[in-house]
This record gives structure tokens, sequence and C-alpha cells, in this order.
């Protein structure tokens, strides 16, 4: 007993825990955790920070619902160099400097916490390239630190930020994240969320190893359109316009204008979009009064669809009240929910009153046999049931062709023949924009034969090469060499990548992002431009007539054909006759803009518009041809190219002879044009990039190569070294750069 109270005694004398500060990576680690809740979290506030960058184009890719990989890529207006270094730490933003800022604040991010929150549970690279840079700059962050000096890359225009291994250092957290297929649905329900809102940016996310995106956008300048394209043609037939306003300021400002379903539509689940001062948020309050007005017109089980832009004076908004800025305050938030509200209710009452339904149009109508019986069957039943008699007074019209009572009289029937055509032209458009489950959509026939073309002549021993090859580097200008198992290849990159781009091309048909070009390029002027190069040796201008009608008459049949090239190829051409945007055919991967002239001429005059295949196939070859990964226009400066760069004069009209190189030019210095030089050298460095990182693991995912590629000179198998011209670029290349022995 005494052992019992001799234990009993100190623990009644225990004092209070001392308390202590915590370490700071104890306390960002925390505060980590709870801005970067889950994947989407860190979705949310990359895609944000790509809009506060002014991008118009946002590309997500996404692997195991982002806990492997987040990748956002954006062509905005990039990081300055000298702020890379603390681009990562704490309560470092550009968006405001003093705390007074924040009441008028316009941008999406402000705290400064997102990124440095990523790099406490996960592994961050940044990319990025400011306008006149001649190259980019690479940058790898952990714990708020960045690693290394940033290292000179070659870039596309903006950022990209890739953050892996997401909460690899919080183990309960990463096990209740498991499912990535539900992780995934809320990243893409996101994505379609800011797709309906910023209709003047191109959004695009798919899962890594796909081939079709998930959500897939083109700027356009309907709200309508955006909606249609995200969420499909049965929601957005069924949405009414909405529009509420005050701009009394003794007592309340504010816009609203939206979309919401009409009493057709239902859903069971609810969609509400809601955005106030551009911003995507939530409001409990506002969704529980737009349901009360639904609940008193729709079925029990049916939900609607909200879209809502609100704008209030920034002085009138608290955008600081959410870790994750999920939530906002407003002023007078009541009245404005109140007035939404009112709005809602009237407009759904108002088209409740003259609801509509689909109609089918019939081949022959029933009206033709009508016997004048009082009985008739409404349905035919499966052999064996029994038929369904229903009173004439109790019959519902379902058919305008087959009229109960006059009401026939006072409607106006189209001619069958306009509702054919009319059928048959929203068949076609449905095929191509039903763009939510692109994969459910009805592709044209002519597609559907040209990748069944492909898949039949795909080589299963080619294909084998293509999946499990390695890159090794480049032999010239045009090969590239690649290991598979013990055996060494030359492959044709521009053959490669020209019958690649064909096929995505395809594989993408009506379902690209764009490239949007910062001038609208004159039609017109492509075409002459071209028709010189390809007479360049002519010296004679009496052609420049004939020049001018081609190009004339090229531009017209291509802006005639506008609509089609747009929505099946995303090449947009204006009504002016300019070409405004391209179509992104791999990601993180823009074309020579040197050959836009050779396109715009090929699409005028190798495209045969009457055939729908042939149509199809040239348009998708002359892609193919611009996109591919063909030696630039400026020499390459490593080897005998850099002659090129070296300063040329001539002497009293002649040159002497111990001024001539070998190349027979006249040079008469060492000087080299360092500019030119600079430019050529990142240009050929971005293509080589190119080549290893966008070419050939999209390659490896999406490419299908046929037999005839190992016999007509795309793919070279490298056996006895030393005995062609090819295997001896190899020993070049293995002796000066990849130190392989020389084997005889």
């Amino acid at each position: 007993m005494e052992e019992i109270e001799s234990e009993v005694e100190p623990l009644s004398r225990l004092e209070p825990p001392k308390i202590q500060r915590l370490s700071e990576s104890v306390v960002n680690r925390i505060a980590a955790g709870e801005v970067i809740q889950r994947p989407v979290s860190a979705v949310k506030e990359l895609v944000e920070n790509s809009l506060d960058a002014a991008a118009s184009s946002v590309n997500l890719l996404i692997k195991d619902g982002g806990l492997k990989l987040i990748q956002v890529s954006d062509d905005g207006h990039g990081i300055r160099f000298e702020d890379l270094p603390i681009l990562c730490e704490r309560h470092t933003t550009s968006k405001l400097s003093a705390f007074e800022d924040l009441q008028r604040i316009k941008s999406m991010g402000f705290r400064g916490e997102a990124l440095a929150s990523m790099t406490y549970v996960g592994h961050v690279t940044v990319t990025t390239i400011t306008k006149g840079q001649l190259h980019g700059y690479r940058a790898l962050y952990r714990d708020g630190v960045m690693e290394h000096e940033p290292r000179p890359c070659a870039a596309v225009k903006g950022t990209q930020i890739m953050v892996e291994n997401l909460f690899y250092n919080m183990a309960a957290r990463r096990k209740t994240l498991q499912n990535s297929s539900d992780d995934y649905s809320k990243i893409v329900d996101l994505v379609s969320r800011f797709a309906i809102h910023h209709i003047n940016v191109s959004f695009s996310c798919r899962k890594h190893g796909a081939v079709r995106a998930d959500v897939h956008t083109v700027a356009t300048s309907s709200r309508l359109d955006a909606i249609k394209s995200v969420y499909g043609v049965s929601v957005a037939r069924n949405l009414i316009e909405i529009e509420a306003s005050d701009n009394d300021p003794a007592t309340l400002v504010f816009e609203m204008h939206g979309y919401m379903s009409n009493a057709n539509y239902a859903a069971k689940k609810i969609t509400m979009v809601l955005f106030i001062n551009d911003r995507l948020v939530e409001c409990s309050a506002l969704k529980r009064a737009i349901e009360i007005v639904y609940a008193a017109t729709l079925p029990k089980a049916s939900k609607p669809f909200i879209y809502i832009s609100i704008v209030l004076p920034p002085e009138n908004i608290d955008v600081n009240v959410h870790p994750t800025k999920r939530e906002v305050s407003l002023l007078n938030q009541e009245v404005i929910i109140e007035k939404i509200q009112s709005v809602v209710e009237s407009t759904l009452r108002s088209s409740n009153e003259a609801r509509t339904f689909q109609e089918q149009t019939a081949g022959q109508s029933s009206s033709s046999r009508i016997n004048t019986s009082k009985e008739v069957n409404l349905s035919p039943m499966p052999t064996g049931s029994r038929s369904l008699k229903v009173p004439v007074h109790k019959l519902v019209r379902t058919d305008s062709l087959d009229p109960v009572g006059r009401l026939h009289a006072y409607k106006q029937i189209r001619s069958d023949r306009h509702l054919e055509k009319s059928a048959s032209l929203n068949a076609v458009r449905s095929s191509v924009r039903q763009r939510r489950n692109p994969r459910d959509s009805a592709e044209l026939t002519s597609v559907q034969e040209l990748l069944d073309e492909i898949n039949n002549n795909c080589d299963p021993g080619m294909m084998d090469i293509v999946r499990h090859c390695t890159y090794v580097g480049m032999a010239d200008d045009v090969f590239a060499l690649l290991q598979h198992n013990t055996r060494l290849y030359l492959a044709n990159v521009v053959n490669l990548s020209k019958e690649l781009m064909y096929q995505q091309v395809l594989s993408r048909f009506g379902h690209f992002n764009a490239i949007q070009l910062s001038d609208p390029v004159p039609l017109k002027d492509l075409i002459i431009l071209a028709l010189k190069e390809e007479d360049v040796d002519s010296e004679c201008n009496d052609d420049d007539s004939l020049k001018e009608k081609i190009a004339e008459m090229n531009t017209q049949l291509l802006k005639q054909k506008a609509e089609m090239l747009e929505e099946y190829f995303g090449i947009n051409i204006d009504e002016h006759g300019n070409v405004s945007r391209l179509p992104v055919i791999l990601d993180q991967y823009t074309p020579d803009m040197d050959r836009v002239p050779e396109f715009a001429l090929c699409l005028g005059n190798d495209v045969d518009w009457e055939d729908e295949k042939n149509c199809i196939q040239a348009v998708s070859a002359a892609l193919g041809n611009f996109y591919a990964m063909h030696p630039l226009m400026l020499p390459n400066p490593s080897g005998e190219g850099l002659l090129f760069y070296k300063k040329r004069k001539l002497i009293d009209g002649y040159a002497e002879e111990n001024t001539c190189d070998n190349t027979g030019s006249d040079v008469i210095d060492n000087k080299v044009e360092h500019e030119l030089l600079s430019e050529a050298e990142t240009a050929w460095a971005q293509r080589e990039w190119s080549i290893q990182h966008v070419l050939f693991p999209s390659m490896r995912l999406f490419f299908k190569p046929s037999a005839s590629m190992a016999t007509d000179g795309t793919f070279v198998q490298l056996n006895e070294f030393g005995h062609t011209k090819e295997e001896q670029v190899f020993l070049n290349i293995s002796t000066k750069i990849l130190k392989f022995p020389r084997v005889r």
C-alpha cells in the first residue's frame, strides 16, 4: 500500500507542460498541410497563378490523381530570373506589398504561401522563360529553398511547374488519398469550372499516358459555347440566361450574370459554378437559396445546373477568410442572395409556363393510317405480352405530324428536305463538339477508316523498338541514335515526327487546343511568300501578277472552308483571311513558324475539298509536314555551319585568293556575328530538347510505326560498323561524344 501511495503522490504534483517554440520546419509543414489539403488544392493554386500571369493557354498533365505528378504549363509572362531564388519562400508575392493592397486586390493569389507549401509536401520543379530571353531557366525546390542555381535550358513561352511525389513525407495523408480516380475526377471538375468562366483561355487536362484530354477547350467569345464544349449539348440547350444588378452607392453595388437550367433539365446532383470577382468560390447560403427555388419545380430527385458570375467593388469583399481561398466574405451578403434568389425564381417560373420537349422526326407519319376506332395502341409490345389500349381522349400528342385535334392547323411545318438537311448538319456537328467525353462521341467514318489503316499497317516488331528504345543523341541534323536491347539504330527524326504528327491529328480530330498567334497573319501574304520561295531562282518579275491571282484564289477558297478547318483541325481563319490560331498537336511543342507559308500554300493547292476522306487525309498530312521537326533554316552552328556566322566582306568588288576559305566564301577575318550565332544555338538546342523530351516520349505513347519504315531509311540498324555512310556517322559520334570503342 505504501508503494502505491508513493507512486500516486508525484503525479498529483506534476507541473504544467512547458510551452515551446516550434521549429520553422515543423511550422511550415503544418501550414503546408492546411493549404494543400488534396492534389486538387495544388492544381487550383497553380491554375490561378497561370491566370494571374495573363496566360491564354493552360495545359495540365496528371498522374495517379496528382500524387505522382501534377504538371501545369502556361504561356503567361513567365518569372524573372532574379526572382527565382525566393520564388518558393513563404510570404513572397508580386501581388501586393502592403496590407491595404488587400482591400483592392484583383489577382487570385496574394499570400505567397501556395508554392512554398508545395515544396514542403512534394518536389517542385519550375521551368520558365520571359519575353526577350533567348533561353529559359529551370530550378528545383525543396522545403521552400532552391536546391541550386537556376540552370539555362530550352523552354517555350511561359512557365511550367511540376509537383512530384505529393505528400511523400505525410504517410497518413497519402493513405487517405489512395483512390486516384476520385482525385482525378475532382481535378477535371475544377478545370471544367475554370474553362467555362475564363472563356478567353484555352484549357486542357489529361491523364499521363492518355491519348485524349478529358477537358479540352479553346478560347471563344461565347459562354454558352464554352459550357456546351465542357458539359455537353444536353446541358447547354436547357440553359436560360439570367442577370441582376444594383447600382445604388448608398445601399448596394453589384452585377450578376449567369446561366440557369430550365424546368426541362434534371440531374442527380446539383452543379453550381460560382465566381465572385473572377474567383472560384463556394457559398453554401446561396446554394441553399437556389435549391429551395428549384425544389418547388423539379421532381424530388432532380437537381439543376447553375453558373453565376458576381462582380463587386473590391472593397466590398474580404478574400482573406479561408486557408485555401475557397470562401469569401461579402458586404450585404444577405441582400445579394435575396436578389439573386428572386431573379432565379421569376425566371424559372416564366420558363415553366412554356416547357418544351425534344421532337423526334419520323420518316413516315402514322396519321395517314389513322383509323376511326375509339382505341389506339400506343406502342408496340413484345411478342406474348398484352397490348395496352388507351382511350382517344387520354392520348397525348407527341408527334406534330400525327396530331390529335386541330392544333396542327396552326403549326408551321418545315419541309422534309429542310429537316433532313438540318438533322444531318446537327449530327456531324454533335460528333465533333461533344467534348465532355470525346471517346463516347461518334467519329466521322472517314476518320475512323484512316485510323484503321494506321492500325492495320502497324508492325509489332517496329512497335517494340519504338516503345522500348533509349535515346542516345543526335548523330547529325536529321538522324538520331537509338539503342534497343543490344542493337543500335539511326532514326530519321523528320520522317518519324511527320508520321507521328499525322497520326496525332487524326487521333485528336475535332478536339484540339489552340496556339494563339500574337498577330494574325494574312493568308494572301503567306501564299505569295511561299510561291516566291518556290521560284527563288527566277529573276523575272513578270509572274508577280500570276502569283497575286493564285494567292487570291487560294485565300478565297480557304475562307470558304474556314468553319470546317476550325471545327475539325483547330485552324482559325477570320473573315478577313487572316490566320489567328493553329492547333496544338503535341503538348509543349510549337512548330517552326518559318514553315507557315509552305503550309498555307499546301492547304490551298494540295487538298481535294470535294472528297471527305481525301480532304481529311490531305489536311492531316499538311499539318504533319508543317509540325514535323525539320532542320532549321539557320545552319547548325556546331560544326561546319559555324562558317555561316563569320562576318564576310569583299575588297574592291573582288575577293583575293588568300582570303577565301574552303567553302569559297569570302572570309576576311574570324569575327563572328554573336547575336545571330546565339539565336541559332538557342534554336537548335530547343529543337534537340524537343526531340529528346517531346518527340520520343510521345512516340513511346502514341506512335504506330509501319513495317515500311525498316526499308525506306527511317530506321537503319547498325551491325558491322564503318561500312556505310550512316555507320560512319555513328563512328564519328561514338568516338567524339559517346566514347564508344571502335569495332572491327
